[in-house]
C-alpha cells in the first residue's frame, strides 16, 4: 500500500475527493496530505444547495490527528462557487466545519482532553492558541444548542445575573422541577424573553402553571403578553420580597444612627447585621446583643420587628387569611411614621396579588439563585470571563452538569431562605433548594469543571461513540450530508 492509498484509508476520504499526494517535511516534522476533488466534480452552494459553477479556487489548511510524532496538516484547493443568491461563498468539505481550522477528528480528539483540563493546558500539549481552543469549545456548544429542541416545564424561575461591571446583565429561564436552564438572554428588558416564549407552542405556553420572579416590571410585562391567565401564574419570589423590607430596616437604622451618634449615643455602632439576619440563626452572644435593643424605643426595633412579623406572609395557608394578615401589617407600617417602612409597604400592596400566589402554587427562585451562586463560583474559579457571550454560554451549560451529576442539590453555606431555613433542609425536604458543584470534579480551584460545563452538551456531537448518532459509524468515516459534515 503506498502512502497515498494510506492516508486515503485512514483519513476516511471518499469520493469526489481523494488523496492527490503526501509530502513529509522532516524539518518543521510535519506530514502535509493534499487532498483534491475529481475533475468534473459538481458543487452546491452551502448556504441554499442550489448548483453552482466554479469561481476560483483557495488554498485551505486544516490540523488533523499527528502521524507518529508528526503533525498532520490535510490541505486542499476548495472551490469558491458563483451563486446568484450569495455571491462567491467557499464550497464545503466533508472533514471540517465551515469557517474551522481543524478537522472533526482533531476536534473530537481537543474536546475529549479539554473535559479533564483547562483549555490553557490542553492547548499547550496540543500546540494550539488559548483562542484556537476557545473556538473549538464555541462550535461544540453552537451545535449542541442548535439541537435543542424548545422546552418548558410547570413550573419555572426567571431571574437576572450581573455578568460584568456597568450593569451588564443576562436573564435565565430555569425549569424549577428538574433543575436546568432553558434559556439565557442578554439583558433584561422584556424583550429578553420574547426570544424564548415566542418559541413555545401555545400548548406548551398554556401547560405553564407558574413562574416564579422578582418584581421587575418588563419580566411581568412579557408574561403576562404571552402566556395565558399570567395574573394568576406569576409567583413574586420571596427570595427578592423580603430583601426589599431589609433594605427599608437598614435605611431606618442608618438615619437612627446619625441622629444618635451627634447626639453622643452610640448603641447602633456595629448593630447592622444584627437587625438583618434570620433569628433563627442568631447564636446566643446574637441573642443577648438584641435582646436590650429590640425592647427598646428605638426607631431601629420597631422596624425590625415589622420585618420579622411579616415573615408570617408566607406561613398561611388560605389566601383570605394571608390578605387579612397583611391587611392589618399593612396598617402598622403606615402608622408607623418611618417613611422606609411605608414605602415598602405601598410597593408590597402593588404586588400583593402576586405575592400571595405563592400560597398556591409554593415555588421560589432557589433553584434559580443556586445556579447563580454555582456560576459566580465557577466564575471565580476561571478568573473571570472576557465577555457577555461567554458567560452566558456558561450559564447554558450549567443545567448539563446537573444532567450528568456533578452538581447536586443542598448547601449549607448559603444565604437563608425567606423562612430561615437552609436550603439544604428545603432540598431534603423535596421544595427547590440550592445547588453547587462537585468540588472534586472542578479540579481543587481550577478552571477544569469550566471546560465540562461548556461541552457536556456539546462535543458528544463531535462524533463521542455514545451518541444515538454516532453509535454505528466509524470512528475514521467523514459523512457528506451538510447535517453529517457538522455532527459527524
Amino acid at each position: 500500500m503506498d502512502d497515498r492509498a494510506l492516508y486515503q484509508t485512514i483519513l476516511g476520504v471518499r469520493a469526489p475527493w481523494q488523496v492527490e499526494r503526501v509530502e513529509l517535511r522532516p524539518e518543521p516534522g510535519e506530514v502535509e496530505v493534499w487532498v483534491a476533488a475529481a475533475a468534473g466534480t459538481g458543487f452546491a452552494c452551502p448556504e441554499c444547495d442550489a448548483a453552482a459553477p466554479i469561481h476560483d479556487h483557495v488554498e485551505r489548511r486544516w490540523r488533523h490527528l499527528d502521524t507518529c510524532q508528526f503533525r498532520t496538516l490535510l490541505c486542499a484547493r476548495v472551490p469558491r462557487l458563483r451563486c446568484a443568491t450569495h455571491g462567491v461563498p467557499t464550497a464545503r468539505v466533508p472533514w471540517a466545519e465551515a469557517g474551522a481550522r481543524f478537522t472533526v477528528l482533531f476536534e473530537r480528539l481537543a474536546i475529549a482532553w479539554l473535559r479533564e483540563s483547562t483549555p490553557t493546558a490542553v492547548a499547550r500539549r496540543l500546540g494550539l492558541s488559548w483562542d484556537e481552543a476557545r473556538g473549538i469549545m464555541t462550535r461544540a456548544v453552537r451545535r449542541g444548542l442548535a439541537r435543542r429542541q424548545p422546552s418548558v416545564g410547570p413550573h419555572l424561575g426567571i431571574d437576572e445575573k450581573s455578568v460584568l461591571k456597568r450593569h451588564q446583565y443576562v436573564s435565565v429561564v430555569v425549569d424549577l422541577d428538574h433543575p436546568r436552564i432553558l434559556h439565557v438572554a442578554d439583558d433584561r428588558k422584556a424583550v429578553s424573553l420574547v426570544e424564548y416564549v415566542a418559541s413555545l407552542g401555545e400548548a406548551q405556553r398554556t401547560g405553564i402553571e407558574a413562574i416564579a420572579m422578582d418584581m421587575w416590571e418588563p419580566y411581568r410585562h412579557t408574561v403576562r403578553a404571552h402566556v395565558p391567565d399570567a395574573d394568576a401564574k406569576i409567583v413574586c419570589d420571596t427570595f427578592h420580597v423580603l430583601p426589599h423590607v431589609n433594605n427599608a430596616v437598614d435605611t431606618v437604622r442608618k438615619q437612627e444612627h446619625r441622629a444618635l451618634l451627634a447626639a453622643g449615643d452610640p448603641r447602633l455602632t456595629r448593630t447592622k447585621y444584627v437587625w438583618l439576619r434570620n433569628p433563627v440563626h442568631f447564636s446566643a452572644t446574637a441573642w443577648r446583643a438584641l435582646a436590650a435593643l429590640r425592647h427598646s424605643t428605638l426607631q431601629s426595633a420597631r422596624a425590625w420587628a415589622m420585618k420579622e412579623s411579616l415573615r408570617r406572609l408566607w406561613d398561611y395557608t388560605y389566601i383570605g387569611a394571608a390578605r387579612t394578615f397583611f391587611r392589618r401589617w399593612y396598617g402598622w407600617a403606615m402608622r408607623s411614621r418611618l417613611e422606609p417602612m411605608k414605602k415598602v409597604a405601598r410597593m408590597l400592596q402593588s404586588h400583593l396579588d402576586n405575592i400571595l400566589t405563592y400560597l398556591t402554587h409554593r415555588i421560589t427562585n432557589a433553584v434559580t439563585e443556586g445556579l447563580n451562586a454555582t456560576i459566580q463560583w465557577i466564575t471565580y474559579s476561571a478568573r473571570g470571563y472576557r465577555n457577555v457571550p461567554i458567560c452566558a454560554t456558561a450559564y447554558s451549560k450549567i443545567s448539563s452538569m446537573l444532567a450528568a451529576g456533578l452538581i447536586f442539590r443542598g448547601n449549607p453555606e448559603v444565604a437563608d431562605g425567606p423562612h430561615g431555613e437552609d436550603h439544604d433542609a428545603a432540598s431534603r425536604s423535596g421544595s427547590s433548594g440550592f445547588v453547587h458543584v462537585d468540588h472534586d470534579y472542578l479540579g481543587s480551584g481550577t478552571p477544569r469543571g469550566v471546560a465540562g460545563l461548556l461541552l457536556h452538551e456539546g462535543w458528544h456531537l463531535l462524533g463521542h461513540p455514545n451518541h444515538p448518532s454516532t453509535e454505528s459509524q466509524p470512528y475514521n468515516t467523514y459523512p457528506h450530508s451538510q447535517e453529517a459534515s457538522c455532527f459527524p
